[in-house]
């Protein structure tokens, strides 16, 4: 019989439960019981003993249970941000802060929440007649001249502000879009077709450039503008034809031009090489006669001079010196006249290259020989003397 059974006749070590004895073992398990299950939510039910040692078993893992879930779900709060990325944390949907990249710790979805943000990577847009970013969309613009002009333009970008990206501005990659396009519009309706297709290009991108981030930044997108390009600018199809041809005729004009100054060019230069030389040429000729003039002049005022002491001997020596320089570069013929003197011919003709002008000499000669024959009886022929023509004889 057990102890505590009733009519145990008080054979309980314990004694006497009603007269102030320990508590009843069984008791206080099931009070322990109906607390832990208060406590975490189980139900009372009857039974004996066995039973209420069931019920704190199952309550025991029911709280083990929810320890493990508070310890994953605060587990869960750990993340990591790249190198390239910023993160962003909202509590309860409301910005809180922005953290760098490493590993972090947040509370728990959903009082706090992650976003990344990667602000390293480039990212592109384009729109245009060949491009497939807006579908049949059409980049025709209207330009200062009142002419149109079909543009196709490439902008690249990346994030710069992680919290003005995500807060500031509703989809702000179609907004950096629209921007673009609204820039360069401004751009090219300021602007003459001429100076859009052709030599203005890099100047209209880089105004586009400049006015696209200015408005990024008045929207606070969050944005910066790394380059812009346009790979396409020409006249609608329609038209393409006739700007062709006036492209061309331009460009032959210009071909033209360079043809023509090459020419030149090479004219020029060698032009004035020409009179440069021809210049040179006649100065020296100048200073050659005027020296040559100059020295016969005064050749001449020393043979002068000498005449004025001399006459007779200056006279004499002036006769030999130009009889020497004319008969040392003449052929000279000596004509044997029997009965009389030998007759010297020097045939002048001959050294002025014509033929009548030595017929005439050898008449001349004839002469002189019957002329000096008869001078030479007449005077002895051992006197000197001139003849009627003024020459020297013997």
């Amino acid at each position: 019989m057990a102890w505590n059974e009733p009519g145990g006749g008080g054979k309980s070590p314990w004694g006497n439960r009603g007269n102030g004895g320990p508590p009843d073992l069984d008791e206080v398990v099931r009070k322990l019981q109906q607390r832990l299950g208060s406590l975490f939510g189980g139900g009372r039910s009857g039974g004996g003993g066995g039973a209420r040692t069931g019920r704190f078993g199952g309550s025991f893992n029911y709280g083990l249970l929810l320890l493990v879930v508070i310890v994953l779900w605060g587990l869960s709060g750990i993340y990591v941000v790249d190198q390239a990325e910023r993160g962003i944390v909202l509590r309860f949907g409301k910005y809180a802060a922005t953290t760098m990249p490493g590993p972090h710790w947040h509370i728990p979805y959903p009082i706090e929440q992650v976003r990344r943000v990667n602000v390293a990577r480039i990212r592109t847009v384009q729109f245009g007649s060949r491009s497939g970013e807006l579908g049949s969309r059409k980049a025709l613009m209207l330009t200062k001249d009142e002419n149109i002009v079909d543009v196709e333009l490439e902008v690249q970008y990346r994030v710069k502000n992680a919290r003005a990206y995500l807060f500031n501005v509703r989809n702000p990659d179609t907004v950096l879009l629209q921007v673009a396009e609204s820039a360069l519009r401004e751009v090219v309706g300021k602007s003459t077709m001429d100076f859009v297709i052709t030599t203005g290009r890099a100047r209209v991108v880089a105004q586009t450039e400049v006015l696209t981030q200015g408005i990024l930044d008045h929207y606070g997108a969050g944005l910066e503008v790394t380059s812009v390009n346009m790979p396409y600018a020409q006249p609608p199809e329609q038209v393409k034809s006739a700007f062709d041809d006036a492209i061309k005729a331009r460009e032959d004009e210009q071909r033209y031009k360079n043809e023509a100054e090459a020419y030149a060019n090479g004219i020029i230069p060698v032009a004035r090489g020409g009179a440069a030389r021809l210049m040179q040429a006649a100065q020296g000729y100048k200073s050659s006669v005027v020296a040559q003039a100059e020295g016969r002049t005064s050749r001449f005022l020393q043979v002068l001079t000498e005449y004025r002491k001399a006459p007779a001997v200056t006279r004499e020596r002036m006769y030999l010196d130009t009889m020497q320089s004319v008969l040392s570069n003449s052929t000279k013929v000596l004509l044997d006249v029997k009965g009389g003197h030998n007759v010297f011919y020097l045939p002048l003709g001959r050294s002025s290259g014509s033929r009548s002008a030595d017929e005439s000499a050898a008449a001349a000669a004839a002469a002189v020989v019957a002329g000096g024959a008869t001078g030479h009886a007449a005077d002895g022929g051992g006197s000197r003397g001139r003849d009627s023509r003024g020459r020297r004889t013997r």
